[in-house]
């Protein structure tokens, strides 16, 4: 077992805790090979083509497209996903008023958004024509996924491309229904792009076993970002249903789920665990507020707050709008004081998380071990037990169980198969000519 700290933006210590459980699988057909570890092989993205792949009438696609664009009442994951899950009944924990007290202090809820395009968290939604491009994995290709994926050349950057903060890049693939996260993120002149990790989720899944456990993602936590942002499109609608993202300075090397990943600045275990949520008490009374305002609070008692990453005390994220307006002073006048933590049940570190199988790759297949160049070939595989499969190069983040690909030269192509316990891969090779 192996471990490491690595920085991301403020006060940002990502641990890296495990090599996951092992599965050896065999592979039918062309030669192919295959691995598996909890590790996973990362890459050096994808090499470009067309559009996304998948599906079309998923129930993302009444998602606008453009950056900030309004997702008209889709919300990311199923109803079971606990970023979706009523918690306003949940038991209090039994050191709620010490957490509270001592790791968030005598301090106002702080909404880390605006009418600033630079602050916040900017996203982009693609439609499924959008072109896969290569992604260039930086420092820690062990925990990301692969590209290629669907990420347009002005995709918006947070704090603006070369701000030197956590530079995500958000993109949502209104007709495959995928969510594309990047950290550290920079574009290149050939339309590719850099980043230090990347992670990819499934809109249509709970999200909540997705990312292995022990690996982190594009925040801190390994928890997917843009479920948590508090947007202006949600608070206009008079209904939020999911929680929001929040950061403390100091957090604890444990994690509670949805998070899978630890990322602990102190050594007192009572400090907060990644994922702790925080709940708006009933008892608040939120009548004098903006209607808008009001819709944000409700959601807080609802849905409460989910700690993602090391930050700034109860800074709540949210996606910067220039029609923003009383709610941010508003805000800012909720004390810490009317927050409660919700039980904290269960509880993970790097010696008691969840252990298993990871996926099953039973064979993964070419239609044809040669082809003419830019002639096309079929891609299938059999796979058990996984979340989520990409094809890299080529194909990107597949939901069917083959994908057509034309490569222009002799290509390796790869099959990582992940669930919560690790990735699986395969791969299989196409000659030109």
């Amino acid at each position: 077992m192996t471990s490491h700290f690595f920085a991301k933006g403020f006060g940002r210590n990502f641990l890296s805790l495990s090599v996951l459980a092992t599965l050896t699988a065999v592979l039918a057909g062309c030669g192919g090979s295959v691995s598996s570890s909890g590790g996973g092989g990362g890459g050096g993205g994808g090499t470009g083509g067309g559009g996304g792949t998948g599906g079309g009438n998923l129930a993302c696609d009444v998602m606008n497209t453009g950056q900030m664009a309004a997702l008209n009442g889709f919300v990311p994951f199923t109803n079971s996903s606990l970023w979706n899950t009523d918690i306003s009944t949940s038991p209090v924990d039994p050191n709620s008023a010490s957490i509270m007290a001592n790791w968030v202090g005598s301090v106002n809820m702080h909404p880390d958004w605006g009418n600033d395009p630079t602050y916040g968290i900017p996203y982009v939604v693609v439609d499924g024509n959008q072109p896969l491009v290569a992604v260039h994995l930086g420092a820690y290709p062990d925990e990301s996924d692969p590209g290629p994926m669907p990420i347009p050349a002005n995709a918006p950057v947070e704090g603006g491309a070369g701000s030197g903060g956590d530079q995500h890049v958000l993109v949502l693939d209104n007709g495959n229904c995928f969510l594309y996260e990047l950290y550290n993120a920079s574009s290149n002149n050939d339309g590719s792009w850099n980043a230090d990790s990347t992670a990819v989720w499934d809109l249509l899944s709970n999200g909540n076993t997705q990312r292995p456990w022990t690996w982190t993602s594009a925040d801190a936590a390994g928890l997917p970002i843009f479920p948590g942002l508090v947007r202006y499109d949600e608070a206009a609608s008079g209904s939020i249903k999911h929680a929001f993202r929040f950061t403390l300075p100091r957090t604890y090397a444990a994690f509670t789920p949805p998070a899978s990943h630890a990322a602990g600045t102190t050594s007192n275990s009572s400090a907060p665990p990644m994922g702790m949520r925080l709940r708006l008490k009933s008892s608040y009374d939120i009548s004098g507020f903006s209607a808008n305002t009001q819709t944000i609070l409700t959601a807080m008692k609802h849905y409460g707050l989910i700690l993602a990453d090391n930050g700034s005390a109860l800074y709540v994220t949210g996606v910067s709008d220039n029609r923003w307006g009383a709610e941010i002073g508003e805000l800012k006048s909720v004390p810490s004081s009317a927050f409660e933590v919700v039980q904290i049940n269960p509880l993970y570190n790097d010696s008691n998380y969840p252990t298993g199988a990871a996926p099953s790759i039973a064979s993964f297949t070419s239609s044809a071990p040669h082809v003419q160049a830019d002639g096309s070939v079929t891609l299938s595989w059999s796979v058990s037990g996984a979340t989520y499969n990409i094809v890299s190069p080529g194909a990107g983040a597949v939901r069917d169980s083959s994908v057509t690909v034309s490569p222009s030269a002799t290509t390796t192509y790869t099959l990582y198969s992940t669930n919560q316990y690790g990735r699986s891969s395969a791969t299989v090779t196409v000659s030109v000519p």
